[in-house]
């Protein structure tokens, strides 16, 4: 007899969008837009609204394990392979900071060569995009208390750098008091400036909000594994005064080891404890474990060069609605995404007169 799988299947009811969404949704591009024209105006080259700041852009190769259960076994993991990818460190503001103005950080992951039916807005391209953060779950939990955030943020782009430097030092403190007493950070202070200065290198990586895993729903994780890695983890930075400190800690140390990361799905049993439209809640591992599904390893290379910053700034997007159908975004602030994620791509293009393409190969990444 057949045991019935514990995991919430997927079906497109699983989704809620508010009446007034596509009202919400611009006013978020128009939002983000004014936050790039702000640092457009002032450093003369268009960036982008969110995660402006890289630290490092690794070429690495992703494999899907073998052997994997069924429920696993699903969209671009259905089957072992290998991959090609595209690995981008960044910082969440929309303007370049100093380092000692510390945020959370993020990763963004492009898979190449992905073939299988895609997503609208990303037909004939051959690519997987994951955007993930170190943080377990989104600092709002939808799309309305995102836009009341980010309107506060943008009213300080590019303005008072000192002060926001005095604010994330003080933040810091709060923080450490608040994990002291909770165990667990804040993410709405680590936004504010609040994120502990330790080694990025160390950190795991979440996509927050959910996505369609094939039959299922799950959230994805990346998380350090070799050794030289995991002995980053909540290890502070040796320099946090120097402007781009983060960016020369990983220069030093991929240059030296590389590193291993598994990329891990976290499988949806239900959405009253896991729900799809709630991106602030964290769904527990005791109940679902986030389960290997493939290595991603980088060989030591350099991690950053002014070529290479221009490749991967410049040339390339990076969007969870880039990719197959099977891994489709789920929730509010994912739906966001997708217009606000293309706008930004429009405007850094026609603005900089630079063609952003999904890529094929990394060929023309420069060593």
């Amino acid at each position: 007899m057949a045991i019935e799988s514990p995991y919430l299947r997927y079906t497109p009811a699983v989704e809620t969008p508010d009446a007034d969404e596509a009202e919400t949704s611009r006013s978020l591009n128009e939002t983000m837009r004014s936050i790039s024209e702000t640092t457009l105006a002032h450093g003369g080259h268009a960036i982008r609204s969110v995660h402006a700041k890289a630290h490092g852009a690794l070429r690495a190769e992703l494999e899907v394990a073998p052997g994997l259960s069924p429920e696993l076994a699903q969209g671009l993991f259905a089957k072992p392979g290998r991959y090609p990818v595209v690995m981008r460190f960044s910082t969440i503001p929309g303007d370049i900071l100093d380092d000692s103005v510390s945020t959370p950080r993020g990763v963004a992951i492009k898979i190449i060569g992905v073939e299988g039916e895609r997503l609208e807005g990303s037909e004939g391209d051959a690519t997987q995009d994951f955007v993930l953060v170190n943080g377990p779950a989104f600092s709002a939990p939808g799309p309305k208390q995102f836009l009341a955030t980010l309107k506060l943020l943008a009213k300080t782009t590019d303005r008072a750098e000192g002060l926001k430097k005095v604010a994330s030092a003080a933040l810091r403190g709060v923080q450490s008091a608040v994990v002291a007493a909770t165990g667990s950070p804040s993410p709405a202070l680590a936004t504010l400036g609040g994120q502990p200065e330790t080694h990025i290198l160390g950190d795991s990586f979440y996509s927050q909000v959910p996505l369609r895993f094939g039959d299922h729903i799950a959230k994805i994780a990346l998380v350090p594994v070799s050794p030289d890695l995991t002995a980053l983890t909540d290890k502070p930075l040796d320099d946090t005064s120097a402007p781009n400190a983060i960016r020369e800690a990983v220069l030093e140390h991929v240059r030296r080891h590389g590193g291993t990361w598994e990329l891990r799905a976290q499988l949806c049993l239900n959405l009253d404890d896991m729900p799809v439209e709630d991106a602030s809640v964290v769904w527990s591992e005791a109940a679902s474990p986030y389960r290997t599904i493939a290595t991603l390893t980088a060989a030591p290379q350099t991690s950053w060069s002014e070529a290479r910053a221009a490749f991967v700034d410049d040339g390339l997007s990076f969007s969870p609605w880039h990719g197959l159908a099977a891994h489709r975004p789920l929730g509010g602030i994912m739906r966001m995404r997708k217009s606000a994620y293309e706008m930004g791509k429009r405007f850094r293009a026609e603005t900089n007169g630079r063609r952003i393409e999904e890529p094929r190969n990394l060929d023309s990444l420069p060593e």
